[in-house]
């Protein structure tokens, strides 16, 4: 049961991958209407998207 709780730790291979591809500045944060065009593209691009969104949907609840 420990590895199933710590799946964000491997999740997160390459940080401010996802930055990069869309072309963000540093320090500003991805918009949500973005993320979320972002999160239905196929690839890389949609898994780092849907990534963000259940991280960021995560930290809302803690």
């Amino acid at each position: 049961m420990a590895k199933a709780e710590k799946w964000i730790q491997n999740a997160i291979t390459a940080p401010g991958a996802l930055r990069k591809q869309l072309a963000m500045p540093k320090g500003k944060t991805i918009p949500a209407k973005t993320l979320a065009s972002a999160a239905k593209a196929p690839g890389k691009l949609g898994q780092r998207a849907r990534l963000a969104q259940t991280l960021k949907g995560l930290n809302k609840k803690g």
